[in-house]
């Protein structure tokens, strides 16, 4: 009986420790999260702190944390059962960064050169520059078909809140017009939301212009310092869009992971990434990695340099095709935070699925270099996975395999940027549509059975 005893009094300290280190280890994820998804909404959204903990953070295990906004320092605190406490702040152009590894003051006190917006009256301005609308569609659409179909991404069949579409925007361009539009009570076109890893497809915009400008090269070594002397040096920026790089990582955000380590954790997220071992050879395996993309992110900052580096994103790219509203935010060591921290407004999205569609050309201007659209929705021929491009996902079958494809009702051709909860940028070159659909969803949305509609509307 004594060693019974013994043996359940091991068992149970055993659980106890491991517990409290996995607790440790994952609350301040947990309050780090909350506290930067609420100032963001808050501060750069424009929304009700009780709205965003009612829905952003109800969910398990966030809804046991305690969140908080102060609107005297544009600040948001998280905490779960009064640990890990955790601060974010709100800085007007940058957005919100979580403070992490440095201190309120150091952050505060960082010097950035800014971009600086113009007032511009986008309603007097025709679309896509603007926002002034035609006062009549092509005759090709069935209107009723296209609204029906619009409608029915907002239409909930669960009483359930956390299995329900929860859309919260629609807009649907062809052939460059905009053609149909809407939004869920609350939201409207000037509401900036959160495109989570939509934000990589932008980060793919940024290194085509410095390839357009002749400072980055795809066929080029990844210029990563550190990795120059070891097995890594064999890493071309090309695998890095692609997603091949044989970087070990782990895209999990079911607990302490690298993704939410990276996220919620470090300073320097680009630089934390940069330290992962390589578990197998450059450009032949797939592993889907938001600390690839901050890793390209810190190296579009180190070649733009830091005096250009915050206004590079908006006079390169955001001006120029109408983004008016959209806000990149950086990490607590200032760069942006390239694979997931962006919000615009939708019709703004769809303007950056737009520039794609015409091939990288806005107004007659190349922003986007010769063939990078091409390269962006085209998966690598060697890798073993098929439907990634770079930095775009991609219609194409496994081992582009054209009938086993993810939208099987849709043209092999598509492509999209997709993000955290539903929101997609979704482009059909073939059939000349952008659709935006952004929302809280918590289970999958049916893009196929949504664009397919879409289609059908056109047809």
């Amino acid at each position: 009986m004594k060693i019974f005893k013994r043996t359940l009094l091991t068992i149970l300290l055993i659980i106890i420790v491991y517990a409290a280190q996995y607790a440790w280890r994952a609350l301040p994820i947990l309050s780090g999260y909350g506290a930067k998804d609420i100032c963001s909404c808050v501060f750069i959204a424009g929304r009700d702190p009780k709205n965003v903990i009612e829905n952003e953070l109800n969910s398990t295990p966030l809804k046991y944390g305690s969140f908080a906004v102060d609107y005297k320092d544009s600040s948001s605190t998280g905490s779960v059962f009064g640990l890990a406490k955790r601060k974010a702040v709100f800085r007007k152009g940058l957005g919100c960064t979580l403070i992490v590894e440095m201190s309120e003051d150091g952050l505060r006190n960082q010097k950035m050169n800014l971009y600086r917006r113009q007032k511009i009256n986008t309603d007097s301005i025709a679309w896509p520059q603007g926002d002034k609308l035609p006062d009549t569609i092509s005759e090709k659409i069935n209107k009723e078909k296209l609204q029906t179909a619009i409608s029915n991404a907002f239409v909930e069949t669960d009483t359930i809140k956390a299995k329900q579409k929860r859309t919260r925007a629609v807009v649907v361009l062809y052939d460059g017009i905009l053609v149909g539009e809407k939004y869920a009570t609350g939201f409207d076109r000037n509401s900036k939301q959160i495109g989570w890893s939509m934000t990589k497809s932008i980060t793919n915009a940024l290194v085509g212009i410095l390839v357009r400008q002749g400072k980055l090269k795809l066929e080029d070594p990844t210029p990563v310092v550190a990795w120059k002397n070891d097995v890594r040096k064999n890493i071309t920026l090309a695998d890095m869009m692609h997603m091949s790089s044989g970087l070990k990582w782990e895209e999990n955000y079911g607990g302490p992971s690298g993704a939410t380590n990276m996220l919620f954790k470090k300073k320097d997220m680009g630089v934390y990434a940069a330290e992962s071992k390589l578990e197998s050879k450059p450009g032949e395996v797939f592993e889907y990695s938001s600390g690839t993309t901050n890793i390209i992110s810190r190296i579009v900052r180190e070649k733009v340099g830091d005096e250009n580096y915050y206004q590079f994103p908006y006079k390169e790219l955001f001006s120029k095709i109408g983004m008016h509203s959209i806000v990149l935010e950086p990490d607590a060591g200032g760069t942006f935070v390239g694979s997931s921290y962006s919000f615009a407004t939708a019709r703004d999205f769809a303007r950056f699925g737009l520039l794609y569609s015409n091939d990288g050309i806005w107004n007659g201007e190349r922003i986007l270099p010769e063939g990078w659209v091409k390269f962006s929705f085209t998966p690598p021929v060697g890798a073993k996975q098929g439907q990634y491009g770079a930095q775009w996902w991609t219609n194409a079958g496994e081992k582009n395999n054209p009938s086993n494809r993810p939208y099987p009702d849709v043209p092999v051709d598509a492509y999209l940027a997709e993000g955290f909860e539903g929101q997609n940028i979704f482009i059909v070159p073939s059939k000349k549509l952008v659709v935006v659909r952004l929302g809280l969803t918590k289970t999958d949305f049916d893009m196929n059975k949504f664009v397919s509609e879409i289609i059908r509307s056109l047809e």
